[in-house]
């Protein structure tokens, strides 16, 4: 069963065995309005925790997207450059950016839970 750690950058990772799904929060997507562009990583790029990994612009801004965690991208979600508004519908599921296998999954200790980000995504709205 996959699990769903969030970041204080609005990331959020779903991971299932080695590898995590990242993507922005469902909050993020609605502070950034309509999304006209992403630019997701190369596969085989490999991040640091923290290291900036795509972007991401809406009618409102652009905005880097980190890697929430150490490891090396395995899959990108190529519809994003077709359909980015993709992440508006779907932010936190259909919406993803790309596929990361960690390198330290004790770096997920530093992520908050579901019930974590609600409460500091409310005190930093």
């Amino acid at each position: 069963m996959s699990k769903v750690w969030f970041s204080e950058d609005h990331e959020w990772i779903r991971v299932d065995g080695d590898v995590g799904a990242v993507g922005v929060s469902n909050f993020a997507q609605e502070q950034l309005g309509d999304v006209v562009f992403v630019e997701v990583p190369e596969v085989g790029k490999v991040f640091g925790k923290g290291d900036e990994a795509a972007v991401i612009e809406s009618v409102k801004a652009a905005s880097e997207i980190y890697s929430p965690v150490s490891g090396e991208v395995v899959e990108v979600n190529e519809s994003l450059a077709d359909e980015p508004t993709r992440i508006n519908d779907d932010a936190e599921g259909e919406g993803w950016f790309f596929k990361i296998k960690l390198a330290d999954a004790t770096e997920l200790d530093d992520l908050m839970d579901a019930d974590a980000y609600k409460t500091f995504a409310k005190d930093h709205g």
